[in-house]
């Protein structure tokens, strides 16, 4: 499996562009600078197939109209999020910021188990720093993009609307069921491992006890 990725925006939020098959690839996240993100799923050789979102905050979304308007993509979102995703825009403005409204056209709804989309991913919903949040695992890889679950060294914040401390906490200790040799990709920061998480972050290591 082949993984790219570029941080966009002023929150340096991490893209994806992931396949097997450079006929079907997908694109993780897309989260801003339009232009520049596009040029760089030019020059990949790849042509995705869909956009697969982890959650709905504007960060990784503002970039959604525009890779649905050139590539002409479905987009796949936890029915959960859709609230969120709707008001992507006006909570961008609320940071100074500004972000193309992403389409709702284009959504379809993402449930747990196997996805069609890509390299065979399992979606698993993953609750806590926002309503609808999910990963995307690859077992053959020993791959998870989990968005703003998990950083190196940290977790997501549960200070937002729709977050919740006791959901972010079950959905930690669900993410440490996969293999410890996992790679996480995350929504910010370098990517990581649960190995090196399990030993030095000290969240993980407070819930998991």
């Amino acid at each position: 499996m082949r993984i790219e990725t570029r941080a966009f925006g002023p929150l340096q939020a991490n893209a994806y562009l992931v396949w097997d098959d450079p006929e079907r690839a997908v694109l993780v996240d897309p989260g801003d600078e339009p232009e520049r993100l596009l040029a760089w799923v030019r020059g990949s050789g790849a042509r995705p197939e869909a956009v697969l979102l982890t959650h709905a905050h504007f960060d990784h979304v503002g970039a959604v109209r525009a890779v649905v308007e050139a590539h002409d993509l479905p987009v796949l979102l936890h029915p959960a999020a859709r609230p969120v995703y709707e008001r992507a825009a006006a909570a961008a403005m609320r940071w100074g910021l500004f972000i193309d409204p992403p389409p709702t056209a284009a959504l379809l709804d993402l449930a747990e188990g196997p996805l069609a989309y890509g390299p065979g991913f399992e979606v698993r919903h993953l609750p806590g720093h926002c309503p609808g949040h999910v990963a995307f695992y690859q077992a053959g890889a020993e791959a998870v993009f989990a968005g703003d679950l998990l950083f190196a060294g940290g977790v997501g914040r549960w200070d937002l609307p729709g977050a919740n401390l006791d959901d972010l906490k079950r959905s930690i200790r669900r993410l440490f069921e996969l293999p410890e040799a996992t790679r996480v990709y995350p929504g910010h920061g370098p990517a990581t491992t649960l190995a090196a998480e399990r030993r030095s972050n000290p969240f993980v290591q407070d819930w998991l006890g």
